[in-house]
């Protein structure tokens, strides 16, 4: 029975999906468009399909007449922008007709017609209709440069015409001035440290600081962020800046505490040998063992001060102090005594010894690890709102 039911089901699936392949489907609920492609494409794989070649002439009559009546009333409602609907449509009707040409099967069912010249038009009219929208955001209604908000606009245009025609006039160009006008262009500064010692240390965060800034020049679309030495070769009026500086630091604060008690094994071992009635046998006892586990912490820590100014007015629009800590820590022990008094945990420490710390620099560098992941993220959520 279950081979039976097994066998049924597989038999539907492929029977819908060969309906559903056909277009049979597509042209009952009136999808015309996606009729024809798909029956196109089942006549490509299977040149004697039945179902698709019911389908296809009646499925590209409909979807031809829909798109010329579609353009029609396109082209004459009073609506702006009424050119890209009208290429859309003319682009499907082009698509059918490549769809077919490249079938066989289908061009003996079908005669398509091309609109190649009537989609240039279309796209031509489209893009000339934005662009002129564009350009007169551009325009400045102060004989300076336009407005963040005229740019950002015109710059949705621009970018609109590009995934229609990119190579419309200077349409790239026009982006990227748009890009450029609309955007705030934000000066990262790197924290500066009043400590030779701690020079190399500074410049490794000093280059996560430089790879955020590889990575991250455009935030998000209109925040544009530049590197002082950037900033000075473009000769640049930033917007903002982003200052950072270490306002204090400690590095290798060290505690070290001992503890030194007595321990006694849990159970009782062999602790030698006696003689009873001439023969020996063992004794057994608990042992001690007097210990001291050693445990060293040396602590580094710093603050960095994140403050965000407007370069103009120089009002400091946020300011935060970030903290960070490294703690390198190095357990043992020592012990005089029997090692069978030791728990397995003290016999694993009495095996360590004690160990030299990290270098001051590598400390330095440790604490910073953790400002370093706070100062990206808060500088990316506070121009989210950008």
């Amino acid at each position: 029975m279950r081979t039976i039911i097994y066998t049924f089901t597989i038999c539907a699936f492929f029977t819908f999906n060969s309906c559903s392949k056909s277009g049979t489907k597509a042209l009952e609920k009136g999808n015309f468009y996606e009729a024809v492609l798909q029956s196109t494409e089942k006549l490509a794989k299977d040149s004697d399909n039945s179902k698709s070649s019911a389908v296809l002439p009646e499925a590209y009559r409909n979807a031809r007449n829909e798109f010329l009546r579609d353009i029609e009333r396109a082209r004459n409602a009073n609506q702006q922008f009424r050119w890209e609907a009208v290429l859309d449509y003319y682009s499907k009707l082009n698509t059918m007709q490549r769809a077919i040409d490249k079938c066989t099967a289908c061009r003996r069912l079908v005669t398509p017609q091309s609109y190649f010249r009537e989609e240039d038009e279309a796209r031509e009219n489209a893009a000339a209709e934005r662009y002129a929208v564009g350009v007169d955001l551009m325009k400045s209604r102060t004989g300076s440069i336009p407005s963040r908000e005229s740019a950002r606009a015109a710059y949705d245009h621009f970018e609109r015409i590009a995934s229609f025609a990119p190579t419309y006039r200077d349409v790239q160009s026009r982006i990227e001035d748009a890009l450029n006008i609309g955007s705030f262009h934000v000066v990262l500064e790197q924290p500066k440290i009043n400590s030779r010692l701690f020079q190399y240390s500074n410049e490794y965060f000093q280059g996560k600081i430089d790879e955020f800034l590889r990575t991250n020049r455009r935030m998000n679309k209109f925040i544009r962020f530049y590197s002082p030495q950037e900033a000075k070769s473009a000769k640049l009026n930033p917007d903002q800046v982003v200052r950072l500086e270490f306002v204090d630091f400690v590095v290798g604060e060290t505690n070290v505490t001992n503890d030194r008690l007595t321990v006694v094994s849990k159970d009782s071992v062999k602790t030698g040998e006696a003689t009873v009635n001439g023969k020996k046998v063992p004794v057994y006892g608990k042992v001690k063992a007097n210990l001291i586990r050693s445990h060293k912490a040396v602590r580094s820590r710093g603050i960095l001060s994140l403050e965000i100014y407007d370069y103009q007015t120089n009002k400091v629009l946020s300011r935060e102090e970030i903290p960070g800590e490294f703690t390198w820590v190095n357990d043992w022990a020592t012990y005089n005594g029997d090692e069978r008094a030791l728990s397995p945990a003290d016999k694993t420490l009495a095996q360590r010894r004690e160990e030299l710390p990290p270098s001051p620099q590598q400390l330095f560098i440790e604490f910073t690890k953790p400002i370093y992941d706070q100062v990206t993220s808060r500088i990316k959520r506070f121009y989210d709102r950008y």
